[in-house]
């Protein structure tokens, strides 16, 4: 059994499915996606149906299923599998236009097209969707999550909860637990800005593996890291940040964001064996 990790496919089926055909996943394997199926790509409903056909994945919440979750639940049930903003409250219709501006446009399309019945199970399955997950391969234990974790929440949690070794997967899940919502969600610089403090100088502890921030802005983020954001062709591509001293020369933090949002010319749809660290991809092509 290997275990995979792929994240932000946002609407680019094509590219996902060609990874994917690369990677040819075995029936014992585990493929967690970290969130971000829709939005911005051309076919944001193909990506979800791809993935829930896949008895092998595990689906975490990304920032754009929250977001449309938000939006979409200020309208009601649609009528005839059609949106109804008409009556929107100021702030109701924000949440709205928050969304659109975020590429849910695409998204938004092919859920009108749906029946009531096929929109009200899309939407279960999303609100059953956790936060994050806990997966050991290579010998190591990995948090996932779609944007990170707060460094600060997980050492206050450590400093209540002496001794707790967040190798063994079940304390690695109740650190995360504790972990604020919107952090899991939406955190970028305090993640990829700094340690996790969880891999200690011995190289041993939990690598956190996460989305959500295209690899080419870890230049923004983690500018201190010296370490290649995109490939020599200029695209996205998995990134490992944060080996040094202190961690053993372990990277800390792994970005599997390879920029598909982005379209062509930068974005790809990546994926990691977190047995091995070995990657796969696949480009966004023009026109999709």
């Amino acid at each position: 059994m290997a275990v995979y990790v792929t994240s932000d496919a946002h609407g680019h089926v094509r590219a996902l499915d060609e990874v994917l055909e690369q990677v040819s996943l075995g029936e014992n394997d585990e493929l967690y996606v970290l969130g971000d199926l829709i939005d911005r790509g051309p076919d944001p409903m193909g990506v979800v149906s791809l993935v829930r056909s896949l008895p092998q994945a595990r689906v975490l919440l990304g920032n754009h299923e929250d977001l449309m979750m938000l939006a979409i639940g200020r309208t009601g049930a649609p009528r005839d599998g059609a949106f109804d903003t008409s009556g929107l409250d100021v702030e109701a219709f924000t949440d709205w236009m928050n969304w659109m501006q975020n590429g849910g446009a695409a998204t938004a399309e092919q859920l009108e097209r749906l029946s009531c019945e096929e929109y009200a199970g899309y939407l279960d399955w999303v609100r059953e969707l956790p936060l994050y997950a806990t997966a050991t391969a290579g010998g190591r234990t990995f948090a996932l999550s779609h944007a990170g974790i707060s460094a600060g929440v997980a050492l206050e949690w450590l400093g209540t909860h002496a001794g707790a070794n967040l190798e063994d997967p079940e304390v690695l899940a109740e650190m995360l637990a504790a972990q604020q919502r919107d952090d899991l969600l939406w955190i970028r610089a305090e993640f990829w800005g700094c340690p996790t403090t969880l891999v200690g100088a011995d190289g041993h502890g939990p690598v956190v593996v996460a989305g959500h921030t295209p690899s080419p802005l870890l230049s923004v983020y983690a500018a201190d890291e010296g370490v290649a954001c995109m490939n020599e062709d200029g695209k996205g591509m998995v990134v490992e940040l944060g080996a040094c001293p202190a961690t053993g020369f372990v990277a800390d933090r792994i970005d599997v964001d390879c920029a598909a949002a982005s379209g062509a010319g930068v974005g790809r749809v990546g994926v990691l064996r977190l047995d091995d660290l070995k990657t796969w991809y696949a480009d966004i092509r023009e026109g999709e």
